[in-house]
């Protein structure tokens, strides 16, 4: 991977996992960077996701591609979210 690549992918995983905690109600006790990493993996899930099943029928879709990519990111949010809250009973 170039390095050019390497800044692409955090980049884009900052904003997908900013964007999944922003619709996720409450206060999450996640670290930023727990958050960037969160957002690179739903970044590649949700476009192996649109690309796998063809989610391509709207005339956007990258709107659809991102849409997924930030549901992923909400939901593993949650799912860190609520193994550490549990985790500090």
């Amino acid at each position: 991977m170039a390095i050019t690549g390497f800044f692409s992918a955090i980049l884009v995983g900052a904003i997908i996992g900013a964007l999944g905690r922003l619709i996720v109600p409450g206060e999450q006790k996640v670290s930023a960077l727990t958050t960037v990493v969160v957002g690179i993996v739903a970044a590649l899930l949700g476009t192996a996701l649109v690309t796998v099943f063809g989610w391509f029928f709207f005339s956007l879709p990258w709107l659809v591609e991102v849409a997924v990519q930030v549901i992923i990111a909400a939901v593993g949010v949650i799912a860190i979210a609520g193994s550490r809250s549990r985790q500090a009973v």
